[in-house]
């Protein structure tokens, strides 16, 4: 392998590409990146068994060939060459791959690339093309209810529905709900529903980020997807076993329906959690006319601001985790929300006030009185 290129693009294809390379495995081809030159055309893979990405780069090839190198370190000496031209050359007989920039030369030792994984081809049992801004959109909505804890590995996915002109994304991690609803403006030329891990959405719309609003094509398979983003292919598997049948968590009734300004409610949420610290809750109480939000923490200190708000009836008292309510609260696009409550012991629902299809449930803390 033998190929010319410029720093500046080795670099900006390494930093998305490295990011999903193992850290962990026992497999230390996974913490590598595969460097590829293949038909006139440079490549950069890595993976960690559950998410693959591929990214192709501007690069002259001389020879072909496949090298696997130290992600980090790569990344590493990518940053730290000259500004200009950059060549990179496999010696077989020396094991390492040379990188050549202005007067640098760095010899990085290659890894093994028999255990390197194959990567699957962009496609599958049917393809489904989507507007990447409103895919991307949709995910970011929802990315953050999904649960971390991998005893639990269906929650930690995100559920993902499209067809017709409807796209429908879901996250829980049973403390929280999340669900959005997207609109699109033309029909999809097919369907698909399936269980995602969150990780791998979430390293979409970081790719997302630097692209255009052009269309991700979204290949589905028995225990795979495959999304292709302007030629830069992300793969995962897909998360076995039952989602959550969601829409029995969502109450059909309130005791109590307020409309409320959501960057008021918003910054006070945020101001009061400063204070909700080790694990105590963030306190909510609502009188004729008014919320109060306070939190205390012993030892720490206490806080408490109130705003006006449509509430009538009998006064009550809620209490939720900060955290988990800041994020429903800053999920909220529009202007205003609607806040829709039943009793201290229930959960609370959040929803966009311009019907853009956003829920947020969030579960309750018990309260010492």
């Amino acid at each position: 392998m033998k190929l010319s290129t410029t720093s500046a693009t080795l670099l900006a294809q390494l930093g998305t590409v490295s990011r999903v390379a193992s850290t962990r495995s026992a497999v230390q081809a996974l913490s590598g990146v595969q460097v590829r030159a293949e038909e006139g055309h440079a490549e950069l893979r890595a993976t960690d068994m559950e998410v693959g990405l591929r990214a192709p780069f501007e690069a002259e090839v001389e020879r072909d060939g496949i090298a696997v190198l130290p992600a980090r370190l790569l990344l590493d000496v990518a940053r730290a060459l000259p500004s200009g031209a950059a060549t990179m050359e496999l010696r077989p007989s020396e094991g390492d791959v040379e990188i050549v920039s202005g007067s640098a030369t760095f010899h990085i030792r290659t890894l093994r690339s028999e255990d390197f994984p194959p990567f699957p081809e962009p496609g599958g049992d049917q393809i489904v093309r989507v507007p990447t801004r409103a895919f991307v959109e949709t995910a970011a909505k929802v990315a953050r209810s999904a649960s971390r804890d991998e005893t639990r590995p269906i929650l930690t996915g995100i559920l993902v529905s499209a067809a017709g002109s409807d796209l429908r994304m879901v996250a829980t991690d049973s403390y929280r709900l999340s669900v959005k609803e997207t609109q699109l403006e033309s029909p999809l030329d097919g369907s698909f529903e399936a269980n995602v891990p969150a990780r791998a959405l979430q390293e979409l719309i970081r790719i997302a980020q630097a692209g255009g609003d052009g269309e991700v094509a979204i290949g589905v398979r028995a225990n795979q997807v495959v999304f292709d983003l302007d030629g830069i292919v992300l793969s995962s598997r897909l998360i076995d076993g039952q989602f959550p049948n969601y829409r029995q968590l969502l109450p059909d009734t309130h005791e109590h329906d307020l409309t409320l300004r959501t960057h008021e409610l918003t910054d006070v949420v945020r101001r009061m959690s400063l204070m909700a610290q080790k694990n105590a809750p963030l306190r909510l109480h609502f009188h004729e006319g008014e919320l109060k939000v306070s939190a205390q923490t012993p030892d720490v200190g206490e806080a408490h601001e109130s705003l006006p708000v449509p509430f009538q009836g009998e006064p009550f008292e809620i209490g939720f985790n900060p955290d988990f309510l800041r994020d429903g609260l800053e999920s909220v696009d529009a202007d205003d929300l609607r806040l829709k409550l039943i009793s201290p012991l229930r959960p609370g629902l959040i929803e966009a006030g311009d019907d853009s299809g956003f829920q947020y449930l969030i579960m309750p803390i018990r309260l010492n009185v």
